[in-house]
């Protein structure tokens, strides 16, 4: 059996293989225990720090 025979079910595997990564990412970030901690995650764009004095641009 060569390379070229095994090309057909390789393809497949690999199909199989990105589906079953792709569905433990979306698991992963939608378990209910990592709510809170992806709220703040998302939130951190829209918090309003100042900025830390004391750089060149600092006043």
């Amino acid at each position: 059996m060569s390379l070229i025979d095994l090309l057909p079910q390789a393809r497949s595997l690999w199909t199989v293989w990105f589906f079953l990564v792709f569905l433990g990412v979306v698991t992963w970030t939608l378990w209910p225990g990592r709510r809170r901690e992806l709220e703040a995650r998302g939130r951190i764009p829209l918090d309003d720090d100042q900025p830390q004095g004391g750089g060149r641009h600092g006043r």
